[in-house]
This record gives C-alpha cells, sequence and structure tokens, in this order.
C-alpha cells in the first residue's frame, strides 16, 4: 500500500510483496494468460514468459487490463494476432479504453493484434474446457473461470467477487484447485472476507484451496497459521501443478 508503513507492508517476508493479481496457465498445447494487471510487464520479465496463445480478461476493472498493451511483444516475437477472450460487458469496455489497439486502419505487424471473441457459457482451448459463470462484484459482475479437461474439474479461478452464486458452487464442486478472492478479515462491499472465502471454499470442497486478491490486512504466515491445512494464501510466483 502506497504510504503505509503496516506490519505487512515492512514485512520481510518475500510472500508479503504483492503485485496485482493474474494467473499463467500452461497446457500440452497451449500457453493462457488470465488477466493483464498493470504489473504485467513486470510479471513478464519476472518469470521469463516468451510465449502466450491467448488471453482470457474476467473484467474490466483497471487492476487487470492496464497491462493489455504489453501483449504486443507476444504478438511481434510470434508474428500473429492475440485471440481475445471474455464476456461481452469487458470486450466492449477494452475496445472503448484501448480503442487504437482494436483499429485496422492503425494496425501494423509489430504492434498488438486482438482478436476479440465473445465467451456466453464457455470456451475450448486445445484439450481445455473453460466455463464462465457469473459472480457479482459490487455494480459491475465478472466472470469466474473453470478449467477442465478429459471432463475433469482442475482449476477453478474466482477472483474480484462479493459472493459466489449456488450455480458457480455447483460448476465448480469437487474442483481440483480453487483460487478464491480474500480481501481481508472484515466484511467489504466488492470484495468476500477471509471467513466468507473459507465458507464458499466448504461448500465448493476442492482438494486445495488458495486465497488471492489480498490487501494489507492480511499478512501471509500469520494469516496461514489460522487457516486449515487445505487453504492457504497465493503468493508471486507461486506454481501449481494439477
Amino acid at each position: 500500500m502506497i504510504g503505509c508503513q503496516c506490519r505487512v507492508c515492512t514485512s520481510p517476508d518475500p510472500r508479503d510483496k504483492r503485485l496485482r493479481a493474474a494467473i499463467h496457465i500452461r497446457t500440452p498445447e497451449m500457453v493462457i494468460q488470465v488477466d493483464t494487471p498493470p504489473d504485467f510487464r513486470t510479471q513478464c520479465l519476472r518469470d521469463g514468459l516468451k510465449r502466450i496463445d491467448a488471453v482470457i480478461y474476467t473484467h474490466s476493472h483497471t487492476d487487470h487490463i492496464l497491462g493489455f498493451d504489453d501483449l504486443r511483444r507476444f504478438c511481434e516475437m510470434e508474428d500473429k494476432n492475440m485471440p481475445i477472450y471474455g464476456a461481452e460487458r469487458t470486450l466492449n469496455d477494452l475496445k472503448r479504453v484501448f480503442a487504437y489497439a482494436f483499429d485496422e486502419e492503425f494496425r501494423y505487424k509489430a504492434y498488438i493484434r486482438p482478436e476479440p471473441n465473445v465467451v456466453t457459457t464457455s470456451i475450448q482451448l486445445g484439450e481445455t474446457t473453460v466455463d464462465f459463470v457469473d459472480l457479482p462484484h459490487g455494480r459491475m459482475t465478472t466472470s469466474g473461470l473453470i478449467f477442465s479437461r478429459a471432463e475433469r474439474r482442475l482449476l477453478a479461478y474466482f477472483t474480484d467477487c462479493q459472493d459466489v452464486p449456488e450455480a458457480a458452487i455447483e460448476a465448480s464442486c469437487g474442483v481440483d484447485v480453487l483460487v478464491l478472492d480474500a480481501l481481508r478479515r472484515a466484511p467489504h462491499p466488492t470484495h468476500m472476507s477471509l471467513s466468507q472465502a473459507a465458507e464458499i471454499s466448504q461448500k465448493i470442497a476442492p482438494s486445495r484451496t488458495y486465497f488471492t486478491h489480498m490487501c494489507h490486512d492480511l499478512g501471509h504466515s500469520e494469516t496461514e497459521a489460522i487457516l486449515p491445512e487445505n487453504i492457504r494464501l497465493a503468493y508471486d510466483g507461486l506454481e501449481i501443478a494439477v
């Protein structure tokens, strides 16, 4: 937090040094990026990313989209267009905010070349099925994502939500890994609290749960100490095999 000297913001634990939330998924066929936050360039350089085949957006809040322009390098390296997937509401906002990138008249080889694809229920990326479910986030609706292969639910990514509706719980029930919004201890009007997220995790009953999108109210080690063993806090650079 800018200008803050709290115990988490000044913590020596590297897991308390948090950039904005996003995930990067590698399957046998494809490399998939979910959201491009303002820190996207820093994250790509840190992890040595050289390839992205498709990008999925959960919603259009600035902390999830403002790294969009850095996708240009992935188009340039392989001389390709970049498929962009999201709900119609999300893609409409991207086209408004980044109008220059979607204007064919001004597009050239070394620049970002987005191919927008509206998703209503699900998409197929290689052998991976991605189901979209609606999640409430204040005045906005975000897209929760459920990744499956061979009809096995592997990963559910539910960031930026104040609740997980019953339809989303049913769609993700028994998933191997659940990544879930858990902003802080106190209730919040647009995000889930730590206790709310723990309740949702019990309902979905994944093998493992990782909380994400935490604010500086949650120190890593002290928070994990009070959580069940199958619920952990995500941290920058975390790699999970499913």
